[in-house]
């Protein structure tokens, strides 16, 4: 009876022996393939977000554009959507470099620079002005379209040319080189007497300008602009032509002159990796006609 109860005691002994054994190595094996499957994902993920650098975090080209210039960047305000051709080409960009959506932030001249060097956006498309002064701080792509300076006034005014803008107050946009462009343009048909020019619009100092009774008065959007002339605080509203053409009507026309082309980029942050990407499909759709028609869908011509 002791030897069949020490037999039992040395086979349960030896079961629990086994059984050990068993965990112990399964345990090992599990720990290996945990090990495996942990650091396979993560050299595909390193891969794969090298891959899609360029697309932004949250998949979302953030995009400065305009909202009330027809053509251009113009949002509905029933509907709350932007269109235009700016508008059209941000979406174009945001699908080609693999975006999975475009957000658009309305800037002005005055914001649009702030908020690129922020961060707030990726690139800005608002009927940017490429000018060598801007592109010692911010990227500009290849231009996308061009354009001119003139003058939209009152018919009433009898004002036809630079001439009659003589002793006039003129509505700008603030942060614009509108103003600089208007100046060089009379200054250059000798209409601001002995006035000196400065080099570059960045050393125009158009707040404390008065030449010839001729003055300036800044607004933070065109609308604003296009609400002063009519209620007569300023004489001229002075941009570039296509901007103006949304706020012509029967009793308003352009002068005669127009002065200083345009030539509107897509801009970046200096030194931004979406700098060259962008630059590339521009000259893409330069070549291949893209722009054109774009140009002639929103009556841009």
């Amino acid at each position: 009876m002791k030897l069949k109860n020490l037999f039992a005691a040395f086979a349960a002994g030896a079961m629990i022996f086994s059984l050990a054994g068993c965990s112990g190595n399964t345990s090992s094996e599990s720990s290996s393939s945990a090990g495996e499957s942990s650091s396979a994902p993560a050299a595909e993920d390193s891969s794969s977000a090298a891959e899609d650098s360029t697309a932004a975090a949250g998949g979302i080209l953030k995009v400065g554009v305009k909202d009330a210039v027809i053509g251009f960047g113009y949002k509905d305000p029933l509907s709350g959507e932007y269109e235009g051709m700016e508008i059209e080409l941000a979406k174009k960009i945001a699908d080609s470099l693999g975006y999975d959506d475009v957000e658009f932030t309305t800037v002005t001249a005055a914001t649009r620079t702030e908020l690129l060097d922020s961060g707030d956006l990726d690139c800005v498309l608002a009927t940017f002005t490429i000018t060598e002064e801007r592109k010692k701080s911010w990227d500009f792509s290849t231009p996308y379209y061009t354009d001119a300076v003139t003058v939209l006034v009152e018919k009433a005014d009898g004002i036809t040319d630079l001439s009659g803008l003589v002793g006039k107050k003129v509505g700008v946009s603030t942060g614009s080189t509108s103003a600089y462009a208007m100046v060089k343009a009379m200054s250059e048909k000798g209409l601001l007497g002995d006035y000196t020019l400065p080099e570059t619009s960045a050393d125009f100092d158009i707040s404390s300008f008065n030449v010839e009774g001729t003055t300036f008065e800044q607004f933070g959007d065109y609308p604003a602009i296009s609400n002063a002339m009519t209620a007569g605080t300023v004489d001229a509203f002075c941009v570039d032509k296509s901007i103006l053409a949304t706020y012509k009507s029967d009793d308003r026309d352009y002068i005669t002159d127009t002065f200083s082309p345009q030539e509107y980029g897509v801009a970046t942050k200096k030194d931004s990796p979406l700098s060259s990407k962008i630059d590339e499909l521009i000259k893409g759709w330069l070549e291949d006609g893209t722009i054109d028609g774009l140009i002639t869908e929103f009556g841009l011509n």
